[in-house]
């Protein structure tokens, strides 16, 4: 980042003020297609679509010299069985079945992957049909299980998506990511959703196409059902029915992109879709959160966290530590609460402080080898600090036991607001 976008991206979180980061401005009519790698920086993106929260495609000229657009697929542009069952047919990976709705998504199992590349080959011989379903490999953590040697013959994580704290973070504690491979038939697809914690995420068709469906924030809340429930499949005719559907009238058609062999496809934050193979296809995926969109992640998590404590209302006055208990359910319900949120922020906090500390010292070497540049880090320390802000007073934090926080929540608040200070004249 440069200091003029970084100045540039200030301005506008100032001009949101309170509001939550969206889609400003009317709904887009169509995706931009980007053609050229070197006709498009990192200010382009970052001005034209993290700000905006706007999504776009990027053509395969920014994927090929990726190794597994040679080695994964065939000359006639299939998925390599082959290849592929000789590196990975040993591991183990999991499967989700498309034909069965569980809640609003789909059971999954674990199998070998040799094993799922049988029931592919089963599958394309019966004419995109099997008595065992349709099955599609979906968050194979292909990246975590990887040495780093192998994953640089795979992939090269683009400079847009770069600045990205979700794996930062993950890969501190060295339990988890969220870097995925799919992989699946013609027909296999996921249903209505949007990503995890309001990410963002990037995909990449290694092979094959998809379709995907697209509504800008908000938009999904008229395709809600009589119980206030988002709908598993925005394509079923159920939908017509005005009366489980009732603000279904005052629906928007979807924005429609069909996502070709080798393009990238930048999924902005909160945006609602639904995502089908038209081909055999194998597709490489990371959900992330950056400065761009730390606030939508701090303003879902609230509301997960009023959504808690409405369900288990009525046991309030009975249940002792009951603030204590929301916060478990949360845990597992969504995967992260405020507890793991603060400690989420201060680990890329302290990271990014030391970057501007050294630099301002005088010290002009690549700190701790991040690759961050001076403008980079302090533009994300002034998000951080704004976010902290916000969860500090929060009232439901406040009831957190932090005393074996360290550093406590308003000391790094104090830090991060003193070092934004500091950064302004540079």
């Amino acid at each position: 980042m440069d200091r003029e976008t970084r100045l540039f991206a200030e301005r506008h979180y100032r001009g949101l003020g309170d509001r939550v980061p969206g889609c400003s401005g009317p709904a887009p009519s169509s995706v931009t297609f980007i053609q050229a790698p070197d006709a498009f920086s990192y200010a382009d993106f970052v001005k034209g679509f993290l700000l905006p929260n706007l999504p776009c495609v990027f053509s395969s000229a920014f994927t090929e010299g990726w190794g597994s657009r040679r080695r994964w697929v065939t000359s006639a542009g299939k998925p390599d069985f082959e290849y592929l069952l000789q590196k990975y047919g040993d591991v183990v990976v999991p499967v989700a079945n498309c034909g069965v709705r569980e809640y609003n998504s789909n059971p999954k199992e674990h199998m070998p992957f040799r094993d799922y590349i049988d029931y592919w080959k089963e599958y394309i011989q019966g004419g995109c049909s099997s008595p065992r379903g349709c099955l599609y490999l979906k968050d194979w953590h292909l990246c975590r299980d990887s040495l780093v040697d192998d994953l640089e013959d795979i992939f090269t994580l683009p400079v847009y998506f770069s600045s990205d704290w979700l794996n930062e973070f993950w890969d501190v504690l060295n339990v988890d990511d969220y870097r995925f491979v799919y992989a699946g038939p013609r027909g296999t697809w996921s249903p209505f959703h949007a990503d995890i914690f309001r990410s963002y995420s990037w995909s990449v068709n290694i092979c094959g196409r998809k379709k995907w469906l697209f509504f800008p924030p908000g938009q999904e809340e008229a395709l809600r059902d009589c119980h206030g429930n988002l709908p598993y499949d925005v394509t079923s005719a159920e939908l017509l029915d005005t009366r489980l559907y009732p603000r279904i009238q005052h629906s928007s058609l979807p924005l429609e992109v069909i996502q070709e062999a080798g393009e990238m496809i930048f999924v902005p934050s909160g945006w609602h879709h639904q995502v089908y193979n038209l081909d055999d296809t194998i597709s490489i995926n990371h959900n992330w959160v950056n400065g761009c969109n730390l606030a939508n992640m701090w303003h879902f998590l609230q509301q997960e966290l009023q959504a808690v404590q409405q369900e288990v209302r009525e046991w309030k006055d009975s249940m002792p530590d009951w603030h204590h208990h929301c916060q478990v359910i949360m845990k597992s319900c969504t995967g992260i609460n405020f507890e793991e949120f603060y400690h989420f922020l201060k680990v890329i906090a302290e990271k990014r402080l030391l970057v501007l500390r050294q630099r301002l010292k005088g010290d002009t070497g690549d700190s701790m080898g991040l690759g961050l540049g001076l403008q980079q880090a302090a533009f994300d320390v002034g998000r951080l600090a704004d976010v902290l802000a916000s969860v500090v007073a929060h009232l439901d934090f406040q009831r957190v036991d932090t005393s074996s926080f360290s550093p406590q929540p308003e000391e790094l608040l104090q830090q991060l607001e003193t070092t934004v200070t500091a950064a302004e004249a540079l």
